[in-house]
């Protein structure tokens, strides 16, 4: 079953509401940018899912290993830096920093951290991608 995500613009900056079937969030522009700030932007949408698969895979891997009562907070902080080159191509580079607050050993930490950098989002978005253009809604949805 594909993702689908649904996304309405409001007229109000570039405040946009994305929905996927259970849950919305707001999106918008800051206001360098002519948005009214009042959500995140795309960049960050994207930084975000990619720290949020890290922290869970983190999370995720401790209970695995039975490690759950060892481990306390798990925290991250990602930046996004992004430059175009002579060609006009974008180069991303993405810095992560995780903590991991708990009673475990340094070989243990080695591991969550190793895992969290084979995360789903992070194998994805270093993954191949084919994105099509846009077409009218009604094809997509049929499609």
């Amino acid at each position: 079953m594909p993702t689908v995500i649904n996304i309405k613009n409001l007229p109000t900056g570039f405040q946009s509401i994305i929905d996927n079937g259970k849950h919305s969030i707001l999106g918008d522009e800051p206001i360098k940018s002519k948005g009214t700030d009042l959500g995140f932007a795309p960049t960050d949408l994207i930084l975000s899912s990619l720290a949020m698969c890290k922290v869970a895979t983190v999370r995720y891997i401790a209970r695995k290993n039975g490690w759950e009562d060892l481990i306390r907070d798990v925290d991250g902080q990602l930046s996004l830096v992004v430059k175009r080159g002579k060609d006009g191509q974008l180069t991303s580079k993405v810095k992560v920093a995780l903590k991991i607050e708990g009673d475990i050993s340094p070989e243990q930490k080695v591991e969550l951290l190793k895992q969290a950098d084979n995360c789903y989002i992070h194998r994805m978005v270093e993954g191949d991608w084919e994105i099509e253009s846009a077409t009218e809604l009604v094809d997509a949805v049929n499609a």
